[in-house]
């Protein structure tokens, strides 16, 4: 039941990461703070489709 998702930076938009989640467990899309290189910060990353 576990997908790869991508994680978009949501001032940049830019496709910075991969992850898995599990889809049973965790239904709605999912948010991180992480790193974004190009902004040279730490931002919130959504899952994208």
């Amino acid at each position: 039941m576990r997908v790869n998702v991508t994680l978009e930076c949501t001032e940049c938009k830019e496709r910075n990461y991969l992850t898995s989640k599990n889809k049973r467990n965790n239904t709605e899309r999912l948010e991180v703070k992480k790193y974004c290189p190009r902004e040279r910060k730490v931002t919130l990353h959504r899952e994208t489709k």
